[in-house]
């Protein structure tokens, strides 16, 4: 675009228009309708009266008019507010009862309750990985903590995973809270 001095421009994105008064190299010296000397680089600038052409050449009338008043609104655009608690919550949780993962456990000894909730952590783990969630809670309850030990040797098996205990507002002691690095060459 060639300026020149008596030319009227508009700023791109501000709502400012004058006339060109001065152009020193890149820098164009505009004054306002109410006599402000302000500089602008060029590509900063419209010219007004290419506005003809480029309706012509480039861009309808109807998408100039939207750029111009988009330009020129100054609305504050809304962003959804996401609170801290929210943006920290895990993406999955797994219980570990094993009422929850038998219908009938009577039957059942304590080597084979163990098993059955290892099984389905390291499931629920593998799965967790090759989905991409980042962070899951299993909640192994209180009890004599057998099952969390055995948790924490499982988890250590992995290289890109951390654990730790869980959100003791909402889980107590009963729960451990895994983290899955994501970016680690497999």
């Amino acid at each position: 675009m060639s300026l020149e001095v008596g030319n009227k421009v508009a700023v791109l994105d501000e709502a400012i228009s004058g006339t060109v008064a001065k152009i020193e190299g890149k820098t164009v010296f505009i004054e306002t309708e109410d006599g402000f000397l302000l500089d602008f680089q060029v590509h900063e600038l419209l010219k007004l009266e290419e506005r003809d052409t480029l309706k012509s050449n480039i861009f309808s009338e109807h998408s100039i008019n939207e750029v111009m008043s988009e330009k020129e609104q100054n609305t504050k655009r809304k962003s959804v507010k996401v609170k801290p608690k929210e943006r920290n919550q895990p993406a999955m949780e797994v219980d570990l009862h094993i009422h929850n993962l038998t219908k009938n456990e009577r039957h059942l000894s304590n080597y084979d309750m163990l098993t059955l909730q290892l099984d389905t952590a390291k499931k629920q783990l593998e799965f967790a990985i090759n989905k991409r969630v980042q962070k899951i809670v299993f909640i192994h309850g209180v009890g004599e903590g057998v099952l969390k030990m055995e948790l924490e040797t499982l988890f250590g098996r992995y290289d890109n995973v951390k654990f730790y205990a869980a959100d003791f507002q909402k889980y107590g002691l009963g729960a451990m809270e895994v983290y899955i690095y994501q970016n680690v060459p497999q």
